[in-house]
């Protein structure tokens, strides 16, 4: 069975509820791996969440380097991820930053993206409702490695121990990644 890796969404360490979603849907497709990206000291606290629905691996990219910066850093730590674990394909919630990470990872490995599935089975094929709901599609990725936005609530969560085992990944990041930076954030 391939990896499948699954982005995962927390707000600093506090797993969200589309990140169990997606790991439910990767079992359907080969051994599900997260991948967290954030505080290093954190990482061991997420295993032992994300475990509990099924994630074999967890790669922990500590986020020093890259807190600050726009998406593009995260799009080059998920690329050397996705190839250093050949993985099968990369689950990544469906939501502004995550369709933004899809894209950028898409032109990096060369592979078709697929954004706003609402199902994903063996293939992967996925489905999407289109038209306000008024029809389905199914597609499939026939480049590269599958890039895949969920839609939260396309899948109940479900329970299931995995090793969960933690390994830390250090991500070389390029300066030209890290051209965009944040430099003030107000609600």
């Amino acid at each position: 069975m391939s990896e499948v890796l699954i982005l995962v969404d927390h707000v600093d360490g506090e797993v969200r509820k589309p990140t169990y979603e997606l790991l439910t849907i990767a079992k359907r497709l080969g051994e599900p791996s997260a991948v967290f990206i954030g505080e290093a000291g954190k990482g061991a606290e997420v295993a032992e969440k994300v475990k509990k629905y099924g994630a074999e691996k967890v790669y922990v990219v500590d986020d020093a380097q890259i807190k600050g910066y726009l998406v593009a850093p995260k799009a080059e730590a998920l690329q050397q991820l996705a190839e250093k674990s050949s993985a099968g394909a990369v689950l990544i919630p469906s939501n502004v930053e995550g369709k933004e990470i899809a894209g950028r990872l898409a032109i990096k490995l060369e592979s078709g993206l697929i954004t706003d599935a609402v199902d994903v089975e063996e293939g992967p094929v996925t489905t999407q409702s289109v038209f306000a709901g008024s029809f389905t599609v199914k597609a499939k990725v026939t480049k590269g490695t599958p890039i895949i936005t969920v839609k939260p609530n396309s899948a109940a969560p479900e329970e299931s121990a995995g090793a969960g085992t933690v390994e830390e990944f250090a991500a070389e990041i390029s300066d030209a990644a890290k051209g965009a930076q944040i430099v003030a954030s107000q609600p």
